[in-house]
C-alpha cells in the first residue's frame, strides 16, 4: 500500500473526524426516528435486556425469556427467539434505563449503541492514520467503511451486532499493530477484543477467532510467535468458546433452536404450512442465498425499483476488486514480500469465507427442518468490515497504470456513495 507521509496525521484526523461525525449524526437520527417494530429484531433485543433487569440473572435460561409488547413494553406470553450469550444485554441492563413498562427507554439504549458502533468505526478509520496512506487511498479505504448501508441504521438500533462490530474492529486494529510491532500488549488487546466479539454472538467468535488464528499462524510460520504468548492465547480461546460450550451442555448446540426461534422459522414458510412446504435443493437454496445476501446489503422493507436492483452492480464490483486484492496479498505472502495489511486481508478473507460457508449450511439445515427462507444478512459479517476496503487498497497498490489506478480508486470511492443514494427505494 502506498505511503505518503506528507498527508500527515493531522490531515487524516480531519478526514476521520468529519466521517465519524457524519456517521454519529446519521445513527442518532435513526435512533430518534426508528419504529421499534421495523427491522433488526429490536423488540427481541430489548426484551432480553428487560428480562435481565427484572430477574437479575447472569446466565438466563433462553426458554424463560419472553417478548415485550412493542406498544406497552409489558411482557407477553410469547417466547423470545434470540439465542445469544447475555453479555451485550447485561451491559445494557446496567448502563441503560429500565425497559419494562417504559417504551421511551428504547431511545436511551439506542444511544448507547450509537456510541458503541462509533467507537468501532473510529478504530477502523484510525488505521488510515497509522498506515500512513496517501490521501487518495485514505478516501478509498474510509468512504466504503462509512458508506456501508446497514451500519448507521444498525447503530441507531438496539442490536448485539453493534458490540460484535466494535469488538471486531478493535481486534483488527490490534492485530495490525501486533504484526507491525510484535509487542505483547497488542496481542493481549487483540485477544481481549476476540473474547468480547465471541461473547456478543457466535458469528463474532467464528469471524474474529478465525482471523486471529490466521494472524498467529502467520507469525508462527515466520518465526515471530513468542513462546510466552502460548498460554494466554490458549486461555483466551477457551474463554471465548466458553458460552457456546455451555450452550452445547445445556441445549446440545452452540446456536440453540429455542421454542421462539422454531416458531419464527416456521412462520417464514409458505401459507400451506411448514410441514408440507416444498424444500429446495442445496444448489437452488445456495443461489437464492447469494441473491438475498447481495440484496440485503441495502436492507429495506419497501419494494425496490429496477434502478435499485441495477445499483447492486456497484457493491458487487467493489467486492470483485476486493477479491483481486486478496489474490495480490496472498501472492505477496507466498513470496515473503508482505506487509501487515496483507496478512489482515488474507486471514480476514479466509474467516469471511469460512463463516459464509457455515452460515449457508446452517441456514439450509433450518430450511430442511422448517421450510424457512434464507437468513442471508450481511450485517452478521460487520466484525471484519475492514477486510474488503483493505483488499481494495491492495489492488490499488499493484496497479502501475495511473489512469487505471484512478478509475479503480474512483469506483471504490464513488461506488459506495452512489449505492447509498440510489440503491434504496425512495419513500413517497
Amino acid at each position: 500500500m502506498s505511503l505518503d507521509r506528507s498527508a500527515g496525521i493531522g490531515g487524516h484526523s480531519t478526514v476521520i473526524a468529519i466521517i465519524l461525525g457524519l456517521f454519529v449524526l446519521s445513527a442518532t437520527v435513526n435512533a430518534v426516528r426508528r419504529d421499534v417494530t421495523r427491522g433488526f429484531d429490536e423488540v427481541a433485543h430489548l426484551s432480553y435486556v428487560a428480562h435481565l433487569q427484572r430477574t437479575g440473572a447472569v446466565w438466563p435460561r433462553l426458554e424463560e425469556v419472553r417478548l415485550l409488547d412493542p406498544a406497552t413494553f409489558r411482557f407477553t406470553k410469547l417466547p423470545n427467539y434470540l439465542n445469544h450469550p447475555p453479555l451485550f444485554y447485561w451491559l445494557l441492563a446496567h448502563l441503560g434505563p429500565t425497559v419494562e413498562n417504559h417504551p421511551g427507554a428504547a431511545i436511551g439504549h439506542r444511544l448507547i449503541n450509537v456510541v458503541t458502533a462509533a467507537i468501532g468505526l473510529a478504530a477502523l478509520l484510525a488505521l488510515a492514520a497509522v498506515a500512513g496512506l496517501t490521501r487518495l487511498d485514505t478516501y478509498a479505504y474510509c468512504v466504503p467503511l462509512a458508506a456501508i448501508p446497514v451500519l448507521a441504521p444498525l447503530a441507531g438500533a438496539v442490536n448485539n451486532d453493534n458490540l460484535a462490530f466494535t469488538a471486531g474492529a478493535a481486534a483488527t486494529f490490534a492485530a495490525w499493530r501486533l504484526l507491525e510491532t510484535g509487542r505483547t500488549a497488542w496481542l493481549m488487546a487483540a485477544l481481549a477484543a476476540m473474547i468480547v466479539a465471541a461473547f456478543a454472538k457466535l458469528t463474532g467468535l467464528v469471524l474474529v477467532g478465525t482471523m486471529m488464528a490466521g494472524v498467529l499462524a502467520f507469525l508462527t510460520l515466520r518465526g515471530r510467535f513468542q513462546p510466552r504468548w502460548a498460554i494466554p492465547t490458549v486461555i483466551a480461546a477457551l474463554v471465548a468458546a466458553a458460552p457456546y460450550l455451555l450452550f452445547i451442555a445445556q441445549y446440545g448446540s452452540p446456536a440453540p433452536d429455542t421454542l421462539g426461534q422454531i416458531a419464527l422459522l416456521k412462520s417464514t414458510a409458505p401459507d400451506i404450512g411448514w410441514a408440507d412446504a416444498p424444500r429446495q435443493s442445496f444448489p437452488t437454496f445456495a443461489t437464492d442465498f447469494l441473491v438475498a445476501f447481495a440484496t440485503n446489503w441495502m436492507p429495506t422493507l419497501a419494494p425496490r425499483s429496477a434502478l435499485n436492483y441495477a445499483m447492486l452492480v456497484l457493491p458487487v464490483a467493489v467486492a470483485l476488486c476486493g477479491l483481486a486484492g486478496f489474490g495480490i496479498s496472498a501472492d505477496r505472502i507466498a513470496h515473503g514480500a508482505e506487509k501487515a495489511p496483507d496478512v489482515i486481508i488474507v486471514a480476514g478473507a479466509i474467516a469471511l469465507i469460512a463463516t459464509f460457508a457455515c452460515h449457508l449450511v446452517f441456514s439450509y439445515r433450518h430450511h430442511l427442518a422448517f421450510a424457512s427462507i434464507a437468513d442471508a444478512y450481511p450485517r452478521y459479517y460487520l466484525p471484519l468490515a475492514a477486510v474488503i476496503p483493505l483488499a481494495g487498497l491492495s489492488l490499488l497498490s499493484a496497479l502501475r497504470n495511473p489512469h487505471l489506478r484512478s478509475a479503480v480508486a474512483g469506483l471504490l470511492i464513488a461506488g459506495p456513495i452512489l449505492f447509498v443514494l440510489l440503491g434504496a427505494p425512495i419513500d413517497p
